[in-house]
């Protein structure tokens, strides 16, 4: 099965994607069948575990939402057990340098092109399990920009070869910047930071995407020439929805 966000980039258009923090097969279930065009697991802050993310992808399987993950670190071990998982994109928290750039990359790819280790139990399903170089052509690795090291180091970053996104996480790099945590922010001097990182990585042939808290935001991001956007995550999505049907409820 080809990656679908990789065909949409292809075609020119962006992707919409839905976040996973719940740990439900069930969860993810209903959540792909709402025209997100990929669905990732996050098991770096949500409460998601190993089990829970095979369960998310046998979940969202038969909807043909492309499944990706946000891993805990820039680590091998945990990176190739999501990708023998059935991962189709691997995005890395708080990527600063060239180097560990350049180890993400390794990490997600089969020799001779990285340091994979080749064990894919049930990525199989996706495709020929043996075929290595499909599967060095089918994974997305995407490093999340979050601190003001990773903006200093950015050219460098975006120019290692076999990265093919970056991810910005707004609330760490707000931090970074010596801002509150916030997201989907419209302070002139931040957006101007995010078209700087856009320009940079797509000047580098690189894809960009966003977290954010609406769809109208995304929209914006989309507008900015942002080729990914994500939409909060399931629990939140979950409880906005409910705390307005109590409140029309309760008058």
């Amino acid at each position: 099965m080809a990656n679908g966000v990789k065909a949409a980039w292809a075609a020119g258009k962006p992707v919409v994607n839905g976040w996973l923090a719940i740990p439900s097969g069930f969860t993810a279930e209903v959540m792909a069948q709402a025209g997100w065009d990929s669905l990732t697991v996050d098991i770096q802050h949500g409460v998601q575990d190993y089990m829970s993310m095979v369960a998310c992808f046998q979940g969202m399987q038969p909807h043909g939402v492309t499944p990706m993950v946000r891993v805990p670190w820039n680590e091998p071990g945990i990176i190739g057990k999501v990708l023998d998982g059935g991962a189709k994109g691997v995005i890395c928290p708080m990527v600063n340098t060239e180097k560990e750039a350049r180890d993400l990359v390794s990490f997600c790819r089969y020799p001779p092109k990285g340091t994979r280790s080749f064990g894919p139990i049930r990525s199989g399903i996706y495709g020929a399990a043996a075929d290595t170089n499909a599967a060095n052509d089918d994974v997305l690795v995407i490093p999340m920009i979050e601190t003001k090291t990773a903006l200093d180091n950015l050219e460098a970053i975006v120019r290692v070869p076999g990265v093919d996104a970056i991810y910005i996480g707004p609330s760490d790099l707000s931090l970074s910047l010596g801002m509150a945590p916030l997201q989907d922010r419209r302070e002139p001097e931040f957006l101007a930071v995010l078209d700087k990182i856009r320009t940079t990585a797509q000047a580098a042939g690189v894809k960009v995407g966003i977290h954010t808290m609406t769809g109208q935001y995304s929209k914006e991001m989309f507008e900015r020439g942002f080729n990914l956007a994500t939409i909060m995550n399931d629990s939140g999505l979950m409880l906005t929805a409910a705390k307005a049907q109590v409140a029309v409820a309760k008058g």
